[in-house]
């Protein structure tokens, strides 16, 4: 099917439909691709957080979920 008529036949059924949660899920989804084309510029801090990020996973110097949950917690507490 070429793109205009998968396009037009979207159209038609978005028109048609009266089904507000199937157009809020099609408006999400929309709204999400919008962020994920966006370009997104990195402060020099953040690229040097990354990098430093990047060899704590060479050296292994690395913590799990549970392990980060428990010192969160403790100093929580």
């Amino acid at each position: 099917m070429r793109i205009d008529n998968i396009k037009n036949n979207l159209i038609d059924r978005i028109l048609a439909t009266k089904n507000e949660k199937l157009l809020q899920a099609i408006k999400n989804i929309f709204d999400s691709t919008l962020v994920a084309d966006e370009i997104v510029t990195l402060s020099s801090e953040q690229i040097e957080m990354l990098l430093m990020s990047e060899k704590d996973i060479e050296n292994d110097n690395l913590i799990s979920e549970s392990e980060l949950n428990d010192i969160d917690s403790e100093w929580m507490n």
